[in-house]
């Protein structure tokens, strides 16, 4: 009986965070054809060994963290994607701030590991 309680309510704190991320994922779209990277985003990058495929791999399958993510900011909402690169596992979070004809990548942050960059 417990352990069948136990099963219930991780059943239903699994189908909570699946809605919550697929609520969050219909203000973002992951589909994009105009990409564009801020200047400061590419002084990260190179500073935290970014990579374009990094960042593509984080639009296409990193998790939406709301606490983050800014539908209010101006003049575009902006999204905060984590995740893992594919290559070599760098834990990163990418801000994408994204308006209706494009999408601009602001900044990238590795999680795990702290770089000094010299980026305005």
């Amino acid at each position: 009986m417990l352990i069948s309680g136990i099963l219930v309510l991780l059943l239903v704190l699994v189908l909570q965070k699946n809605n919550r991320q697929s609520s969050d994922n219909k203000y973002f779209n992951r589909d994009i054809h105009n990409l564009a990277f801020s200047r400061h985003a590419r002084c990260r990058m190179n500073c935290r060994q970014v990579s374009e495929a990094d960042v593509l791999d984080i639009l296409k399958n990193g998790t939406i963290n709301p606490q983050k993510t800014r539908l209010d900011d101006q003049p575009c909402p902006s999204f905060a994607l984590e995740g893992y690169s594919s290559l070599d596992k760098q834990h990163l979070r990418i801000i994408f701030a994204q308006c209706e004809d494009q999408t601009k990548v602001v900044t990238c942050i590795d999680l795990d590991k702290e770089f000094y960059c010299n980026c305005k």
